[in-house]
């Protein structure tokens, strides 16, 4: 899930926010103000269920990244490297580099969130039981509730759900088999999916309850997601082991930034034919020149347009180096939308790696079927 707005840091963790989180936080003000508050402490004023209601949503959101730092928290003392914490449409996701290293620690990290969320709903519940104002106690209470609520339903046994990864990580120290266990816990996952939107389904038609769309749409979410693990664990398994020196061309053909366009073209285009060069300046990597970018100028302006004003800059383009395992590397090529990466040597280019060097590893290392006689 990409960030659209970063936040800042806590705790050294970068947090942001996604497009999609301000659509659900104005729906949940929404629902809080006009509903649920005025359903459940009658008689005060519409700014009141209103003010109770940004307050509810803005600590809801809160609780929900308190959750996702303790996994956080607990990833990064178990030697995983943390990528950032990003809120979006349904709730939040702390973005881990690179696969578990073992079950003890996918399970201590997976666990670590729904204590914190524990802790939270069941001291909320407890500071409402003293007597406090009614708007104040409308808020706390809403607040203790849906933390539990939500602690239980994210403990349901089915990836990516926290009970979901709970679930693999016993299977995987059982079996042994971190791929087998991605699969068992994935297809449990599509098996809540099915039944959500089963149930979904049914109460949208036939009790003409609205919120049937929205559990039908939540189970949609877990059907792709738990495609998405299980995909990730055939990708983890193809390139268990790989290098990305393994996998990268060597010695790419290069260009300087201060040549023009023309230049490019007859000296190195037409005897290098390649969709992407790096751009060099006395060896110092400036940034990545894509074919198409050239095609993009007027053929009367290639005599005077440079190739550096036409380039990707280096900022852009991620960096990888030869020992990298190519997992990793693949996770950096995805999330750039570049899909090429600089592999370098301290400031020396040694390599290019682009996506379908990964994609074709994956594609030998991927399992044939037997052709029918």
């Amino acid at each position: 899930m990409d960030t659209s707005i970063r936040l800042g840091r806590i705790a050294g963790i970068e947090v942001g926010v996604n497009w999609s989180w301000f659509a659900i936080f104005a729906l949940l003000v929404w629902t809080l103000s006009e509903g649920v508050f005025p359903d459940q402490n009658p008689g005060l004023s519409e700014g009141a269920y209103l003010g109770m209601a940004v307050v509810a949503t803005v600590c809801f959101f809160t609780s929900l990244l308190a959750h996702e730092l303790g996994h956080a928290i607990v990833a990064r003392r178990e030697g995983m490297q943390i990528e950032g914490i990003t809120l979006w449409l349904f709730g939040g996701v702390a973005k881990f580099r690179g696969g578990f290293p073992s079950a003890g620690a996918e399970f201590r990290i997976a666990i670590a969130g729904p204590l914190v969320s524990l802790a939270i709903g069941v001291t909320l519940i407890l500071v409402a039981l003293a007597h406090l104002p009614e708007q104040v106690d409308g808020v706390v209470s809403w607040l203790g509730y849906i933390n539990l609520f939500l602690l239980a339903f994210n403990m349901l046994p089915a990836l990516p759900l926290d009970g979901g990864r709970v679930l693999r990580s016993a299977l995987w120290r059982w079996q042994r088999d971190y791929a087998r266990a991605t699969r068992l816990a994935a297809n449990v996952g599509r098996g809540f999916g099915f039944l959500f939107i089963a149930a979904g389904i049914f109460l949208l038609i036939f009790e003409g309850e609205f919120s049937g769309a929205w559990l039908a749409f939540i189970g949609w979410f877990l059907l792709q997601a738990a495609g998405s693990e299980a995909r990730y664990a055939l990708t983890r398994q193809a390139l268990a082991g790989v290098r990305v020196r393994d996998l990268m061309s060597r010695d790419p053909a290069t260009v300087e930034g201060r040549a023009t366009l023309g230049a490019f073209m007859d000296g190195v285009a037409w005897s290098r034919r390649f969709t992407t060069y790096p751009v060099v300046d006395d060896g110092r990597v400036l940034g990545l020149l894509a074919f198409r970018g050239v095609a993009e100028v007027p053929r009367g302006e290639w005599d005077v347009r440079t190739v550096e004003s036409c380039m990707i800059p280096r900022e852009r383009v991620p960096v990888v180096h030869e020992d990298d395992e190519a997992e990793a590397a693949l996770g950096k090529l995805m999330e750039s939308g570049v899909h090429r990466a600089f592999v370098l040597d301290g400031e020396r280019l040694v390599g290019l790696l682009s996506i379908t060097d990964v994609l074709r590893a994956l594609d030998v290392a991927a399992p044939r079927r037997p052709r029918a006689a």
